[in-house]
């Protein structure tokens, strides 16, 4: 089934993100010696917001 066209979002629409996923944040944490995958868990982490590029 395919989706309408009025439902599509333009690449340029798609907005700016204002925090990091899941995978980022621990990839982020990790470089600051915030987060140890052995001890830490990777479910309830602090929200990081997106740096201006």
């Amino acid at each position: 089934m395919s989706m309408d066209s009025s439902l599509k979002v333009k690449a340029g629409h798609a907005g700016v993100r204002s925090v990091l996923t899941r995978a980022e944040r621990i990839s982020k944490m990790q470089v600051d010696k915030k987060f140890d995958a052995k001890k830490s868990s990777p479910l309830g982490l602090p929200k990081t917001r997106v740096g201006k590029a």
